[in-house]
């Protein structure tokens, strides 16, 4: 019987071989093998996408790549959305968070983890989408009422827009109403502090344990 350690490693590679067709194999060998499918997300397949990210910033992987990487990771995560959704049903409602994509950024594979993550967690995910219109979190803040509003950044060229999230917010008479939260592979701890945001999320996990602390 295969491990979970053993199980992660063989998701990483497999997306790093941007075989969707392996990685699908694998996620139903999750399944079947009663293993956590939440653990194989994260410490296999996120692990495989960061990899491939790390390589894509040196230079030795290029674009082509990446989405090649997104799209191998999404075929195993499509295997475990059931899973994933029957976990969520059985979660406590615990509030309404929203997650979007920076407008001018089409990666959309570390918010979608975030958003399959909060849901199992108990939380309303109101997904807003990748290359979102600033107007549309504040919009969405003004119209829903979320606890969190949270803005996903791939690029340092798209990161600058978090700010305009947050001064828009306040433009709108909002800000006080809502906690913004950042995330993305350029945001640091650092990033959030200077542009006044609340919460910074590292990955998909850290996402969950502080959007849990401020609902507390």
């Amino acid at each position: 019987m295969v491990t979970q350690d053993e199980l992660n490693e063989k998701g990483k590679a497999a997306v790093m071989d941007f075989d969707g067709d392996v990685v699908a194999e694998i996620a139903e060998e999750c399944i079947s093998a009663g293993l956590d499918p939440i653990d194989l997300i994260q410490n296999g397949f996120t692990a495989g996408i960061n990899e491939v990210g790390t390589q894509f910033e040196q230079g030795s992987l290029f674009l082509p790549h990446i989405i090649a990487a997104s799209e191998a990771m999404s075929a195993g995560v499509e295997v475990l959305t059931p899973v994933l959704e029957n976990l969520s049903a059985q979660a406590e409602d615990k509030g309404t968070v929203a997650i979007g994509t920076i407008e001018g950024d089409i990666h959309t594979i570390g918010k979608d983890i975030v958003a399959t993550m909060l849901k199992v967690a108990g939380f309303n995910v109101i997904d807003l989408g990748r290359d979102v219109p600033i107007a549309d979190f504040v919009e969405v803040v003004k119209e829903k009422k979320p606890a969190i509003v949270g803005s996903s950044a791939l690029m340092t060229t798209t990161m600058v827009l978090q700010l305009q999230v947050e001064e828009q917010l306040k433009e709108a008479g909002v800000r006080d109403t809502v906690k913004t939260m950042v995330g993305g592979a350029p945001v640091t701890q650092d990033w959030a502090n200077r542009i006044g945001a609340d919460i910074y999320a590292e990955n998909a996990s850290d996402a969950v344990v502080k959007c849990k602390a401020a609902f507390e």
